[in-house]
């Protein structure tokens, strides 16, 4: 069996060579460089099949901070596939990045931007794995400068340029309320081990409200990473701004892992009074705002961008009824579902636009393009038969279970606003006249990529059983149960 730290050594090596080869060998094709990054990350991807879970030190010493339970594993494996997904698209975007670097003769500036995904896949594989204060951060400062970069990339660009300026500042912002917050929990505890932060919690001697302090201000700074109301200010513009397969992988990649550590954080707080109600509150506000605001929406980046904050309040529904299960299946759904939408909608604004009125008649112009949009949207909405109804199931079970009437009606309220704005898309492709009637062509690595998530959405939606199989492990901490105070 691999050693479990070895999986984030070989993705960092990984991208020290690809950084390496794009440096040294301006002429290569940059297809070459993004084939050698995704098909070294298929090789580590394999091999996690073959790492024995390794569950976090329980007496200290060097590895205290580091756990490869199951579900860190599995959350890897995600963050792999992502980022293959991710530098598959981005052989589809360099076009536009070769315009806005001013040079198109050379690779200059490309060699980064299929590099540093890579980068930011080390950084969220070590967050998934973070058990200690101290490493959470570490790891959320990799993976967030690692995006400073990728979103203002093409910096000749104004929006980027907005995108890349807003997410410089809130993001350090946030970072400020995660350090303010692990002072005070270390003040308070003597601790930044989170078992052992819990440990100090029960006994009894510690102050409770300057706990509870600490942890809301922690929040406020995970609150950012996962886009929850009020701290999604950044996204919509963010998220329109910046090239769209960064936008894909800022979407799926941080969130997946922003949640996985809220769930490790909240863990030893549980005991702490009115922690389950500022959860339900702040899944109501992040369900209500996120798919109200997604309503008007024209523009399908920023529709996107709105449903990921409303995505962040169905997540939190099972973050606040402590459903580690249904949230891990959500998140496994929204990857295939999202970097679905964003692999289509790639190449298609290069043809044509990024406002939905740029996909009317793409059915004529593009039936795969077209049919995989509209499997994409399918699954966002919830429909039967695919792996974001299935998601929504768990999730809504979640709430019945915990009696949680406020979340089922807000929930339910929320998948009505999307099948709305969601078919708005699916109109234009079908319904629709195109007043341009030229053919899209799709490349051979993107088609295959596309009908990989369509399968992988359909599966799930129709036998989810094995990912279910794989959460039912018994090594599971970050697997809320029980009651809590709510």
């Amino acid at each position: 069996m691999i050693p479990a730290a070895y999986i984030e050594i070989a993705v960092i090596l990984l991208g020290v060579v690809v950084l390496m080869f794009g440096t040294f060998s301006p002429g290569t094709d940059t297809r070459v460089i993004a084939l050698i990054s995704a098909f070294g990350l298929l090789a580590i991807f394999v091999a996690t099949f073959y790492v024995a879970p390794m569950p976090a030190a329980t007496t200290g010493g060097f590895w205290s901070f580091y756990a490869a339970d199951t579900t860190a594993l599995v959350f890897k494996r995600v963050m792999l596939a992502t980022t293959v997904f991710v530098l598959l698209m981005t052989i589809d975007y360099v076009p536009v990045v070769r315009q806005y670097l001013g040079n198109s003769t050379t690779q200059r500036g490309l060699g980064e931007f299929f590099t540093l995904p890579i980068f930011t896949c080390a950084g969220l594989m070590y967050l998934v794995s973070a058990v200690d204060l101290v490493m959470i951060f570490v790891s959320l400062e990799l993976v967030t400068i690692s995006f400073y970069v990728l979103i203002s990339l093409t910096r000749r660009n104004p929006t980027t340029l907005e995108a890349g300026v807003k997410y410089l500042v809130l993001s350090a912002m946030s970072t400020g309320f995660i350090v303010y917050g692990i002072t005070w929990i270390f003040g308070v505890t003597g601790q930044t081990n989170l078992q052992k932060i819990g440990d100090a919690l029960s006994s009894g001697g510690t102050n409770q409200s300057a706990a509870l302090l600490g942890l809301l201000l922690t929040l406020v700074g995970l609150g950012f990473k996962i886009a929850a109301v009020p701290f999604q200010i950044w996204v919509p513009d963010v998220y329109q701004g910046a090239p769209t397969p960064v936008t894909a992988f800022l979407s799926v990649g941080s969130k997946a892992a922003g949640f996985v550590v809220l769930l490790r954080v909240l863990q030893p707080f549980l005991i702490l009074h009115n922690v389950g109600r500022l959860l339900i509150v702040i899944a109501l506000l992040t369900l209500i705002y996120g798919n109200l605001a997604a309503l008007p929406q024209s523009n399908l980046k920023r529709l996107l961008g709105y449903s990921s904050i409303a995505h962040a309040g169905y997540l939190l529904i099972g973050v606040a009824c402590f459903d580690g299960r249904a949230v891990t299946f959500y998140l496994i759904a929204y990857l295939l579902m999202t970097l679905l939408s964003f692999a289509v909608l790639v190449i298609v604004a290069q043809q044509t636009g990024e406002q939905i009125d740029n996909f009317d008649g793409l059915s004529q112009r593009s039936p795969f393009l077209a049919f995989a949009m509209l499997v994409s949207m399918a699954s966002l909405a919830g429909v039967p038969l695919t792996a974001g109804f299935f998601g929504k199931f768990l999730i809504f079970m979640a709430a019945i279970a915990q009696h949680q009437v406020a979340l089922i009606v807000a929930g339910a309220i929320g998948v009505a606003c999307g099948f709305y704005y969601y078919l708005k898309v699916v109109r234009a492709m079908y319904w629709q006249r195109a007043a341009n009637m030229d053919r899209i062509p799709v490349s051979g690595v993107s088609r295959l990529a596309m009908i990989v998530l369509m399968i992988g959405i359909v599966w799930l939606g129709v036998y989810p059983r094995p990912i279910l199989n794989a959460l039912n492990a018994k090594d599971r901490p970050v697997m809320l149960s029980g009651s809590a105070n709510h």
